[in-house]
C-alpha cells in the first residue's frame, strides 16, 4: 500500500513538473522548422488580455487567434520581421513583450537605470536631526 501512494505521489510530481503550454495541437505546424520559428515569435508578443503573459503561455482566446496569426503569417513566406511589423501595424507596440527602443520609448528603457541612484541615495541617506515625517513617509527605506 505505501508502496502504490508512494508511486502515486511521484507521478503527480513528475506531472506538476513538466511544463503546460497553451498551444493545442491543431494550430501546431506541420513542418519542424517553421513550428519553431511560430513558438519562438510567439514567446515575443503580449497576450493583450493577460498582458504579463506571452501568447505562447495564454490559453486565453485572443493569444490563440494571435498563434493562428503568426502561423498563417509564416505559412504565406513572412520572415520573422515582416510578422512582428504585421502585428505591430495591427495591434500597436504594446503587442511586443520588449519593447523597440525608439524615441517615444525612451523613457521606458532610461527610468530605471536613472532611478537607481536615486533609490540608492534615498536609502542610505539619514537625517541629522528629527526625523522629517515627508521623507519618511517617501522615503521606500525605513531607517
Amino acid at each position: 500500500m505505501k508502496r502504490i501512494v508512494a508511486a502515486l505521489v511521484v507521478a503527480i510530481g513528475v506531472a506538476g513538473l513538466s511544463p503546460a503550454y497553451a498551444v493545442q495541437p491543431d494550430e501546431i505546424m506541420s513542418d519542424p522548422a517553421k513550428e519553431s520559428r511560430a513558438r519562438d515569435l510567439s514567446r515575443e508578443l503580449r497576450c493583450m488580455v493577460c498582458q504579463n503573459q506571452s501568447i505562447d503561455d495564454s490559453e486565453a482566446p485572443l493569444a490563440r487567434d494571435l498563434r493562428l496569426l503568426v502561423r498563417e503569417r509564416i505559412a504565406a513566406g513572412d520572415s520573422d520581421a515582416q510578422v512582428i511589423d504585421f502585428l505591430v501595424a495591427r495591434y500597436g507596440e504594446f503587442v511586443l513583450l520588449k519593447p523597440r527602443l525608439k524615441p517615444h520609448t525612451l523613457l521606458l528603457w532610461l527610468l530605471p537605470p536613472l532611478a537607481l541612484p536615486e533609490a540608492g541615495w534615498r536609502c542610505g541617506s539619514t537625517t541629522g536631526g528629527a526625523p522629517d515625517p515627508l521623507l519618511q513617509a517617501i522615503n521606500p527605506c525605513p531607517s
